[in-house]
C-alpha cells in the first residue's frame, strides 16, 4: 500500500477502518414532530440547549415541554465558550437532567454536546480539552443528547467532539470522545426554511469544506469516500438555490443532507488546512466559521495542489482532486485546477467577502500560521505543509 493512500487500498482490499456516527438519524420534513417521543425515550427531565434567541423556536419547546417533566432552557451567546459550558453542565447537574436536546446551528448543538459531556464528568476541564489542555478520554459517559440542527453546515449532529472558544488563549478547541456522538440526530430541513441568504451562504460552504477536505485527508476511507462523493456535488448544486429562494423545500433538504454527511465524514476521516486555519482565526477575530471556510477554500485547494505537485507527483489525492472538480463543476473533464476557481466563484457568487473584511491583516500571518500549525485538523491534509505555504496560502485569502 503506498504511504499516504487515503483509500488504504492493498493487495487484500481496504485497509483498517472504523467508522461512529450518532446512534439513531432521523431525516426528513417534518420529523421535528417526533422530538417529544424521542426525547422522552431518555427521562423525562430535559435541559434544552439554544441560540441567543430561544423563542424563535416556540413550537418546538411547547411540544416538548407538553410531553416532559422538567425543561429548562439555556441560551448561547453566539459561538460556545468554555465557561459557558461549564455553567450549562452545572445547571444540567442542577435540574437532574436526564437528557440534553440542543436545537439551532452548529454553536448550539456543540454546545449541548460539550454540556452533556461535561455534566456527567465534573472536575478540570482542562483534563479533556485538546492543544490548550491534556486532551484526555471522558472518565463518564456523557448525559444522552438529542441534536436538531435548524441550518445546514457544521454537521455537528454526526460528529465526535464539541468545537468551544478558549478566549484567553486566542483559539477553539474540542472536547472530544466517540462517546459524545449523540443519542439521536433528528435532521428536519423544513427548520432552515426562511433563513437568511448569508447565513445559509456561509453554513453551506462549511459543509461544501467537509465534504472536500475528508476526501482529500489523509485518513479517507471507503465510507467516507461514499458519502463525500454524492454530497459534494449535491451542495454545489443546492447552495445557489437555496440562497436564491429561501423557501425552496427540494434545496433544504440536499443541503440539509449533505451537511449531516459531511459531518459523518470528518468525524470518521478528519479535515485538513482550511479547518486548521479556521481554529485559531475564530479565537483570534471576530470571524464567522463559515465565511472563513469559503475564504480560505479555494486557496487551501490550490496551495495543496502546489505542494502535491512539487513534493508528492505520486500522490493519491491529486487524481482526488481532479475526482472534486468534475463534481463540483459537473464537467467530467475537468482539471484539478478548477477545483479551487469553483470554490473561489461560488463564495463571491454568495457574496462571502475575503478574510480581510474581517480585521485580519499581513502582519497577523505568522501568528495565525504558528497557531495553525499545531491545529488538530492539520493532521488531516493530504501532506504537511510548511511554514511559508501556509503563509502564502492565508495571504492569498486576504
Amino acid at each position: 500500500m503506498p504511504a499516504g493512500d487515503p483509500l488504504g487500498a492493498g493487495a487484500a482490499g481496504p485497509a483498517r477502518f472504523e467508522f461512529a456516527t450518532a446512534q439513531r438519524i432521523v431525516f426528513g420534513a417534518g420529523t421535528r414532530r417526533e422530538l417529544p417521543a424521542l426525547t422522552a425515550e431518555f427521562g423525562r427531565r430535559v435541559l434544552l440547549v439554544a441560540g441567543a434567541e430561544p423563542e424563535r423556536h416556540g413550537e418546538l419547546l411547547a411540544t416538548l415541554r407538553g410531553a416532559v417533566e422538567v425543561l429548562e432552557v439555556f441560551s448561547v451567546q453566539g459561538e460556545p465558550t468554555v465557561a459557558a459550558a461549564l455553567e450549562g453542565a452545572a445547571l444540567a447537574r442542577g435540574i437532574g437532567a436526564t437528557v440534553v436536546v440542543a436545537i439551532g446551528g452548529g454553536s448550539a448543538i456543540d454546545a449541548g454536546k460539550a454540556i452533556a459531556a461535561l455534566a456527567a464528568n465534573p472536575g478540570d476541564v482542562l483534563e479533556y480539552l485538546e492543544v490548550v489542555g491534556r486532551g484526555r478520554p471522558l472518565v463518564t459517559p456523557p448525559l444522552p443528547f438529542v441534536a436538531v440542527p435548524t441550518t445546514a453546515g457544521t454537521g455537528a449532529e454526526a460528529t465526535r467532539n464539541a468545537v468551544l472558544t478558549v478566549p484567553e488563549a486566542q483559539v477553539k478547541v474540542s472536547l472530544r470522545s466517540a462517546a459524545m456522538l449523540p443519542r439521536v440526530a433528528l435532521v428536519d430541513p423544513a427548520l432552515a426554511l426562511g433563513l437568511p441568504a448569508a447565513v445559509t451562504g456561509a453554513t453551506g460552504m462549511d459543509a461544501l469544506t467537509q465534504l472536500i477536505e475528508p476526501y482529500l485527508s489523509c485518513r479517507a476511507n471507503p465510507m467516507t469516500d461514499a458519502l463525500c462523493r454524492d454530497g459534494i456535488g449535491r451542495v454545489a448544486r443546492a447552495l445557489p438555490r437555496a440562497v436564491d429562494a429561501p423557501g425552496d423545500l427540494a434545496a433544504r433538504g440536499d443541503l440539509a443532507l449533505g451537511a449531516l454527511y459531511s459531518g459523518m465524514a470528518l468525524a470518521n476521516a478528519g479535515l485538513g488546512a482550511v479547518h486548521g486555519f479556521a481554529a485559531p482565526l475564530g479565537g483570534m477575530f471576530a470571524a464567522p466559521h463559515g465565511a472563513v471556510c469559503a475564504a480560505l477554500l479555494g486557496p487551501v485547494l490550490r496551495g495543496n495542489l502546489a505542494a502535491l505537485r512539487a513534493r508528492a507527483p505520486q500522490h493519491p489525492a491529486l487524481p482526488r482532486m481532479a475526482e472534486v472538480a468534475c463534481w463540483l463543476t459537473g464537467d467530467p473533464a475537468a482539471q484539478p485546477e478548477e477545483a479551487a476557481e469553483f470554490c473561489d466563484g461560488l463564495a463571491g457568487r454568495l457574496g462571502i467577502p475575503r478574510l480581510g473584511a474581517w480585521g485580519i491583516r499581513e502582519s497577523d500571518i505568522p501568528a495565525i500560521v504558528a497557531k495553525a500549525a499545531g491545529a488538530s485538523s492539520m493532521k488531516g491534509n493530504p501532506l504537511p505543509l510548511t511554514a511559508p505555504e501556509l503563509a502564502a496560502i492565508l495571504g492569498a485569502a486576504l
